[in-house]
């Protein structure tokens, strides 16, 4: 194997690690990686993405109050539900409809009804998706989501929405979290408090569909495996359970603040590694095999949600 390759996915890796690069930028580069060069630890490179994944989910927790998010959550709560099972609908009736092929249509499905690439790495290993689908989804999610952060604050603003007004459209709207914050801080105070509440309760959904995501593929591997009695080992996603641990640790121990900080930090940096690893692995052969339909589904279950949520924030009917 030529050095070149290993000497530019070990500086990848670990650049990623440092926080020089965000999580768009290192998926991109890995993808970049892998298109160009041959890969020099594939089978490595795997075992250690879905290890990191998982914990990096669970150290994400450590970044969630749970007193701001049930504040939020008395007048987010339904608008919401409301939204994330609109998401979900729509984004599973155009992914059969356009026909994505896996699991790509619920991954972005479930990153666009909640919160893009957190969303995406805790149903992922549940789903057992692999290298190809991760990486489809997340770069639909992540490309989206950086278009969002640039014009939602022009877009509030040629509209006259309040700061109230645009805080709750970011949080029902925009996919990740950082990009939440960074739109609402463009736009007001108010508008940060508001968006980052709303889209704290919006995260906590992650914990019921991931679940809920777990039992329905267990009991679909039981009825393909034994055509309707027994069942197959199906792993339980534990980490979901740790990720909620994380959340009430941080919450009712301010004792340990400094510590979750320095966890959730860790979390932020170790997703943004994975995705270089999981961009690493795709290899022009398999990007024969990805088309524009993916692209495409998020594309519409995107503008979808935006502009249905924004319709009905301007009419009045969501307020907070």
């Amino acid at each position: 194997m030529p050095t070149l390759p290993k000497i530019l996915f070990v500086l990848g890796l670990v650049l990623s690690f440092t926080g020089l690069f965000s999580p768009p930028i290192a998926l991109t580069l890995g993808i970049l990686f892998g298109l160009s060069f041959p890969h020099p630890y594939v089978s490595e490179s795997r075992g250690i993405a879905h290890t990191l994944l998982q914990s990096s989910v669970v150290a994400l927790g450590f970044g969630m109050n749970l007193h701001e998010v049930l504040k939020a959550g008395r007048s987010g709560f339904i608008y919401t539900a409301l939204g994330i099972s609109f998401a979900l609908l729509v984004g599973l009736a155009l992914g059969k409809l356009l026909q994505v092929r896996g699991n790509s249509s619920f991954l972005i499905t479930a990153g666009t009804a909640i919160c893009g690439g957190s969303a995406i790495a805790a149903i992922g290993p549940i789903l057992q998706a692999d290298e190809e689908e991760m990486a489809v989804s997340l770069g639909t999610i992540f490309i989206l989501n950086s278009v969002a952060l640039l014009i939602f604050p022009p877009i509030g603003n040629a509209l006259h929405l309040s700061q109230s007004q645009f805080g709750v459209w970011a949080a029902l709207a925009i996919h990740d979290t950082s990009s939440v914050v960074g739109a609402a801080t463009k736009y007001g105070p108010q508008a940060l408090v508001i968006g980052t509440t709303v889209k704290l309760a919006r995260a906590l959904w992650i914990v019921p569909l991931a679940l809920a995501t777990a039992a329905v593929k267990r009991r679909r591997s039981r009825n393909s495996a034994t055509g309707g009695t027994g069942s197959p080992r199906i792993q339980f996603p534990w980490f979901i359970l740790f990720f909620v641990l994380a959340a009430v640790l941080n919450t009712y121990l301010p004792v340990l603040a400094h510590v979750s900080n320095g966890l959730f930090t860790l979390g932020r940096l170790g997703l943004t590694a994975t995705l270089f690893l999981i961009g690493s692995g795709i290899s022009r052969a398999m990007m024969k095999e990805v088309g524009w339909r993916p692209l495409l589904l998020g594309v519409l279950l995107w503008l979808g949600v935006g502009l249905t949520s924004l319709y009905f924030i301007r009419t009045g009917f969501i307020a907070f």
